[in-house]
């Protein structure tokens, strides 16, 4: 899972990029992190989570790219998890939440990296990012589950 989590962000980079936002993407790479959110648990996701991020950083970004992508990964990993078990979110639902909170986590520390609350002027167009990339994330993420599950609903 890691290596295609690897994979699928190393063909993210070579799509051309077409957003307004520095740092917008599709996030193909959190495809296999809710995949596994919801086939394993939130401590595989985060172990695969982590891996990918530290080699996709050192291959293709630098030390600020993983520092940003950590703290994305972890605020969203960790507000998925708690919305799958406390809330009643659908997948999507959960998806879109994760990729809104990975692109507030990455704001935040933008934010006190360069001491200036001015970044958090790109949150309303990366909170439409997150719910367009997040709903079409979980919405592929459902049927892949439902596919290798066997079962009818996720």
């Amino acid at each position: 899972m890691a290596a295609l989590a690897i994979i699928f962000g190393y063909v993210e980079m070579l799509l051309p990029v077409f957003f307004v936002v520095p740092g917008m993407k599709l996030g193909l790479a959190n495809l296999v992190t809710v995949f596994v959110l919801y086939r394993y648990r939130a401590k595989e996701a985060a172990v695969i989570s982590l891996i990918r991020i530290v080699v996709i950083g050192f291959l293709f970004a630098n030390l600020f790219s993983i520092l940003y992508s950590l703290a994305g990964a972890a605020l969203s990993l960790l507000c998925m998890t708690a919305a799958r078990r406390f809330s009643g979110l659908s997948i999507v639902g959960v998806s879109i939440l994760g990729g809104v909170t990975h692109n507030l986590g990455q704001l935040i520390v933008a934010a006190l990296v360069v001491e200036n609350g001015k970044v958090f002027y790109y949150f309303p167009a990366l909170l439409i990012s997150g719910l367009v990339t997040g709903a079409l994330i979980g919405i592929v993420t459902g049927e892949i589950l439902k596919r290798t599950t066997g079962r009818k609903s996720i």
